[in-house]
């Protein structure tokens, strides 16, 4: 195998992933093993990859592959979401640059556009998800709207129906006039805007007299049907039952009195337009009001809005405050901020809109699903969001489960009559006209005599049986696979969807299987800039997830990512990271290939004392980062996992290891030491591949030549073996010892080439083994051991044991004596002014104990500061 002298991730990337792909590594069928199961989050099947999925799927393949590493039946279930209203808007997107409108189509010729777009642009983000190292199970790629889904979700919602959970209803729903659908409750965004108050006079019929009310929306007068005040408010008691005649329309409409009316606000006077706000609805229905709708589903005013008709209602509302005001029925207008409902999808302005929809009782099924979480059954990570679950789930609502589109699962009901309730619920239309002809007694009556509602399910309605549906646990419950498979171990998501979607798929589990649908629930963040702000298209902030992958590598994304990625954070991400990642990449591939492969063994050889202690070191080291990272992973603090990972293998490995045991320029190697070096790498690759998959795969597969079935991505994660403390703390003490002779070397700017001496006062004993080791790492000839303070050399400290270098002949003596009278005199500047605040007795009595804690440690940094000054300074004038 030739290898470029340059880590080449493009080439390096593509080869691996054709290889295991090729060898099926990535696939799962059920056997004896334990199963470790996830299922994607499944991305708008028109979607391309952004940088939160980045980070979701990375999270997910780091765990998936550990998993497979640590010996289970790792299975990782891929697939897209028809996303109902994104995908419907894109299609009639592009059917009107083609001239074509929507409404001008049947449903089947709709349905062909909308399937010709999916065939051509859905799929590409798990395609680009491969790019990112993802090993999901590809053969088991699921769509929402595949046919054995769509019969899961049909058969789901009769079986509903027929319990009784599932009911027709006429209520006021949230509708975006934008997709011209309905959307739940937790489909609106409340966001708050500038906008304005207008007053407006309403004429007392039979007099000159008017009745203010207050109202944001005033072009809503045009469906007003009553005016309400409470029926204490003594400034209106005398108009109740009177009647008030509604600008510009002149219709005469009732003063009626209710208790839901706060008397503080506004004018105390409440116009009430039952057809276009929830509480107007109630009040109108306890009063028995006339209902009128203004508005067309576009939010255009319909015939009721006279002379407005055909035109939107943000522009209805500037002119008919401008006719209000030239009529003198405007009494003022004031700015006013208040919380409009956008959608989540479309970000249109919301309207409330009495409509027949399909509902979901909710209350019942939520208690389970309450119940899990509040014991740990179902685990969210972090904790956190917990009381967010609860607030949502106990103050749950029933479900709007119908939208006003075709691209989706058609709701099952079919209607043979006018009625309101002329239907039934079938999984088939030959079930549904058995059951119309027992309802109607009418053994006639054929399957054309049938009209199928038009509305289709939320696409939320497919994707809550997900972890169900995908193992075909709906049609087949008892099938070998969910059985297996299910309930599935963790769920990687954004807490954005909690409960769009966690708490539902929560709810679907209990409610279908009596059982949980996933052990742990990781909720990641958002990634934001590192000005803090959420990545968008508008903004320019979101960089190209692909770019930065082309840029840095995979695995350099990958690391870039979760080196800040605490479950629950929002992510300030930095292309900088990015190209951390690519240098902890580059570094392992030069520690390979620059040294540990370019080595020439002498079979002569024997190992040295410095190797032998080196290595014990380094296998303790290793073995009690495994301990942390274990402790890290059953935690899911995946970026402590990654860090420790990180650490020990770019300063431990790279930065001592290799160092201390390499040979000198031009020289072999021993056998042993380079057998148990490539053995350590060998385990520093299969802790770090699960994140970096690539570079460990190529550096595992040029190592030896290795059988297929011996590829790092199905190989064993790494045993844990004894940790010797003791060892580990004198290695410590080494490290510090060595560190502090290429400080002294650096300051005195003393050459690494020449040889010098050490002394050392040892208050604390450390065996003379190490000595070959220190005296290699910081080119020393000799090691002495003295009882007093060496003169004329430079000295530093670690613990209670003091090292000296003799500095004759090193350095100029004058010079730096000039050096150290300075820094002398700027401490002992600086230690003035701190005992001169010290010695303020109001300062001391009236600070915070913490200012006065710190100023008492910067004064005795600076007295530790002097003192070692002097002490150099002494030693240099011999």
């Amino acid at each position: 195998m030739s290898i470029a002298p340059k880590y080449d991730s493009q080439t390096i990337e593509n080869k691996w992933y054709d290889y295991w792909m090729k060898n099926d590594f990535f696939s799962s069928v059920p056997d004896e093993r334990e199963s470790y199961t996830i299922v994607i989050p499944p991305p708008n099947v028109t979607g391309v990859l952004h940088m939160g999925h980045m980070l979701n799927n990375t999270i997910q393949d780091v765990l998936i592959r550990r998993a497979r590493l640590k010996g289970y039946n790792a299975c990782w279930v891929p697939g897209t979401d028809h996303a109902s209203i994104a995908t419907e808007a894109k299609v009639v997107k592009k059917l009107k640059e083609q001239g074509i409108d929507k409404n001008d189509l049947t449903r089947e010729e709709f349905l062909k556009h909308a399937w010709d777009w999916t065939d051509e642009y859905g799929g590409i983000i798990l395609e680009q998800l491969k790019k990112l190292g993802a090993s999901c199970d590809w053969s088991r790629t699921k769509f929402t709207l595949d046919d054995d889904m769509s019969a899961s979700v049909i058969k789901v919602f009769v079986d509903l129906y027929n319990k009784d959970m599932i009911y027709r209803g006429f209520r006021m729903v949230n509708w975006d006039p934008e997709a011209k659908t309905t959307l739940s409750d937790e489909e609106v965004i409340y966001e708050e805007r500038n906008g304005h108050l207008y007053h407006l006079k309403y004429q007392i019929k039979g007099s000159n007299d008017f009745i203010s009310i207050a109202t944001t929306r005033p072009e809503t007068i045009l469906g007003d049907t009553a005016i309400c005040v409470h029926p204490d408010d003594k400034r209106y008691t005398d108009l109740i039952g009177k009647t008030v005649i509604v600008p510009i329309v002149n219709r005469e409409i009732p003063v009626i009195a209710d208790e839901y009316v706060d008397m503080e606000f506004g004018t105390g006077a409440l116009k009430i337009t039952p057809a276009h706000d929830e509480n107007d609805k109630k009040i109108g229905e306890t009063h028995n009001l006339e209902v009128i709708d203004i508005f067309n589903e576009d939010a255009s005013l319909n015939s009721f809005g006279l002379h407005y008709e055909g035109k939107d209602r943000f522009v209805v509302r500037k002119e008919i405050s401008k006719e209000l005001e030239e009529k003198g029925l405007l009494i003022k207008k004031e700015n006013h901020v208040h919380k409009v409902g956008t959608s989540e999808r479309t970000g249109a302005v919301i309207e409330p809109r009495l409509s027949d929809q399909w509902f979901l009782k909710m209350e019942e099924l939520a208690q389970p699903a309450i119940k899990a979480v509040k014991e740990d059954i179902v685990e969210l990570l972090p904790p956190k969001f917990k009381n967010t679950y609860f607030h949502w789930m106990e103050n749950v609502r029933d479900w709007n489960i119908s939208r006003q589109l075709m691209w989706g699962q058609r709701i099952p009901a079919y209607f043979y009559g006018d009625g309101k309730n002329d239907f039934v619920v079938a999984t088939c239309i030959e079930d549904a006209v058995t059951l119309s002809r027992k309802r109607t007694n009418n053994d006639s009556l054929q399957a054309t005599d049938l009209r199928q509602e038009n509305d289709v399910l939320d696409t939320w309605f497919s994707s809550w049986l997900w972890p169900i549906s995908v193992f075909n646990g709906v049609l087949e419950p008892e099938n070998e696979e969910i059985n297996y498979y299910y309930p599935t171990r963790d769920l990687v998501t954004g807490p954005d969807i909690l409960f769009f979607w966690v708490a539902r798929m929560i709810v679907a589990g209990y409610e279908l299987r009596d059982e949980k649908p996933f052990d742990k629930v990781y909720l990641t963040g958002l990634v934001r800039d590192k000005q803090r702000r959420k990545m968008s298209k508008s903004l320019g902030n979101s960089p190209d997830a692909l770019k930065l992958i082309e840029e840095y590598g995979a695995d350099g994304v990958r690391v870039g990512l979760l080196l800040s990625a605490a479950a629950g954070n929002d992510i300030m991400f930095d292309e900088d990271l990015c190209q951390q990642g690519k240098g902890f990449v580059n570094k392992m591939f030069q520690a390979y290939f620059g040294l540990i492969n370019n080595w020439e063994v002498d079979a002569s050889l024997k190992q040295p004392a410095h190797s032998v202690k080196a290595i014990a070191w380094y296998r303790s080291r290793f073995n009690q980062v495994l301990a942390e990272v274990e402790d890290h992973y059953s935690k899911y603090r995946l970026s402590d996992v990654l860090m420790s990972s990180y650490k020990l293998i770019y300063d431990d490995f790279c930065g001592w290891l290799l160092e201390i045991i390499k040979p000198e320029y031009q020289q072999p190697i021993d056998p042993k030491t380079l057998a148990e070096v490539i053995e350590l790498f060998e385990d520093n690759l299969r802790l770090i591949h699960p994140f970096t998959p690539f570079i460990s795969e190529e550096l595992w597969q040029s190592i030896a030549d290795r059988d297929v079935k011996d590829a790092l991505c199905i190989n064993t994660w790494p045993v844990a073996g004894a940790i010797d403390q003791s060892l580990l703390n004198d290695f410590e003490l080494v490290q510090d010892i060595i560190s502090g002779i290429r400080t002294v070397r650096k300051e005195k700017q003393i050459s690494f080439k020449n040889k010098i001496t050490l002394s050392a006062i040892n208050n604390e004993k450390l065996s003379n083994d190490y000595n070959g080791l220190i005296m290699k790492m910081g080119n020393v000839s000799q090691i002495d051991t003295v009882t007093e303070q060496v003169s004329g050399a430079a000295s530093y400290r670690v613990k209670s044991n003091e090292y000296f270098i003799p500095l004759e002949g090193n350095i100029d003596v004058a010079a730096e004596l000039e050096k150290l009278a300075g820094e002398l005199k700027r401490a002992q500047g600086f230690l003035v002014g701190v005992q001169k605040k010290l010695g303020n007795e109001r300062f001391v009595s009236s600070a915070p104990e913490q200012v006065v804690a710190i100023e008492k440690k910067k004064e005795a940094d600076a007295l530790a500061k002097i003192e070692t000054i002097e002490a150099s300074m002494k030693a240099l004038k011999g």
